[in-house]
């Protein structure tokens, strides 16, 4: 195969189901390629793949590599990075995205690595852009902006890769938005033999037993979300916010610094380093707005803060702003809403 130079998604396969958040890089996968004047491919590696490529297409792709062995699923380190790695040495891709979950985490860094290419991580948004080297004055034109927050939040940084290909970066789930295309049309189904690509030491580690827990939390699809931050102030407190979800349907949130307090748990966790959210209503209690957490829910149609400081950061984005404690506030609305809806 000679160098294609398009852009690349790895697609994370769970239970024979495509990852929303390959799903979601597909999608902004589709507007780069465009801009690039370049394919849009896919790669699924696994067991059983005879469908895989009907989730896909409609996502835009025009190329879907399957490598089909029992042995390639589940997932495992080696064999899925030297698939990657031999197979981007053939084609090589310009750009290859993936998600930022635990298996891109694990495979990103070994495939940037092994063609050091450079790895941009947890990526807040990608764009199409010029760059001129301001040593050598040297310019580049169309490389992928790489951007996500940096220096715990003060900065946006901006990261190219001028020289080194793929240009890698992996997202977060729910950061880039699914669409699926207006009359997709089917693209091409490549098989690639996995003997060509994964030697047999390459299968030292063999997984025995496997145990996948489900998030008993739907934060992500709730379209009303009631968030604490550290300003609830304890986990007694945030029972208040249960009482207000329970009435309004919605489920309950948090920003970073109340999780590490103990407020509330890890998965209802919303911002840069949790999950992201576009809920219609989204409740900020006690939240002071830091850019981290903004970046996880600056989408959601309608915000509103209560907050005891008049001037939070996350006010700026509110829709409305209730100033005042969360103890007054909150039975208050509760007490409203209950007689208002009857």
């Amino acid at each position: 195969m000679a160098d294609n130079n398009n852009l690349i998604v790895y697609c994370e396969i769970e239970d024979g189901k495509v990852a929303d958040v390959s799903l979601e890089l597909l999608t902004k996968g589709r507007q780069l390629a465009d801009r690039l004047g370049v394919k849009l491919e896919a790669i699924a590696i696994g067991d059983n793949l005879s469908k895989i490529e009907e989730q896909v297409f409609p996502y835009g792709a025009d190329t879907v590599y399957k490598v089909e062995d029992k042995k390639l699923y589940p997932y495992t380190s080696n064999p899925h990075a030297s698939v990657l790695i031999n197979l981007f040495k053939e084609i090589k891709p310009q750009i290859c995205l993936m998600g930022a979950t635990c298996i891109g985490r694990d495979l990103g860094p070994r495939v940037s690595s092994a063609l050091h290419s450079g790895l941009t991580a947890d990526c807040t948004a990608l764009e199409i852009g010029d760059h001129k080297d301001p040593k050598t004055g040297k310019e580049y034109k169309d490389l992928l902006y790489q951007i996500r927050p940096a220096f715990g939040g003060n900065i946006v940084a901006t990261i190219v890769n001028p020289e080194c290909r793929p240009q890698m970066a992996t997202v977060r789930e729910g950061v880039m938005k699914k669409e699926m295309m207006d009359g997709f049309k089917k693209g091409e189904v490549i098989n690639l033999d996995p003997k060509k690509y994964v030697s047999d030491t390459d299968y030292i580690v063999e997984i025995l037993d496997r145990h996948v827990e489900k998030s008993k939390v739907n934060i992500k699809n709730s379209p009303i979300i009631v968030a604490g931050g550290y300003g609830v102030g304890s986990k007694e407190n945030f029972q208040l916010l249960f009482d207000l979800a329970n009435v309004l349907g919605a489920e309950v949130g948090a920003s970073r610094a109340a999780v590490d307090a103990g407020f509330a748990e890890h998965d209802r966790q919303i911002g840069q380093t949790g999950v992201t959210v576009r809920p219609k209503l989204y409740i900020a209690c006690g939240i002071s707005g830091q850019i981290q957490h903004i970046a996880g829910m600056q989408e959601s149609a309608m915000v509103i803060s209560i907050n005891n400081d008049p001037d939070a950061p996350i006010n700026s984005i509110a829709d409305y702003v209730i100033t005042g404690n969360l103890e007054d506030v909150i039975p208050k609305i509760i007490k409203y809403y209950k007689k208002n809806s009857k």
